[in-house]
């Protein structure tokens, strides 16, 4: 059976319908180039957070990627003397 209130504010518990109604109500009260021009301002400051979060996390990979051949590398040069037999005393 299809719901009767389509209204976006019925489909989220309580919380999130009054803070999306806040929201709204932020943008509502401005005139509308001023409000667009806002929202435009929003989504390019959001669009530069997710770029340096994007930047970020491919740093870790590299950093990751080179700390794994360290420790590879750490790990050879570590066993390599037991490997040759070592000559001792």
């Amino acid at each position: 059976m299809q719901e009767t209130n389509d209204s976006r504010y019925a489909k989220c518990n309580v919380i999130c319908d009054a803070v999306r109604y806040i929201n709204d109500a932020t943008y509502a009260i401005l005139p509308k180039d001023v409000a667009h021009n806002l929202g435009e301002l929003e989504k390019n400051f959001w669009g530069g957070v997710r770029w340096l979060v994007d930047k970020q996390l491919k740093w870790i990979e590299e950093r990751l990627d080179s700390s794994d051949r360290l420790r590879e590398e750490w790990e050879r040069t570590r066993t390599r003397p037991e490997a040759s037999g070592g000559g001792g005393i």
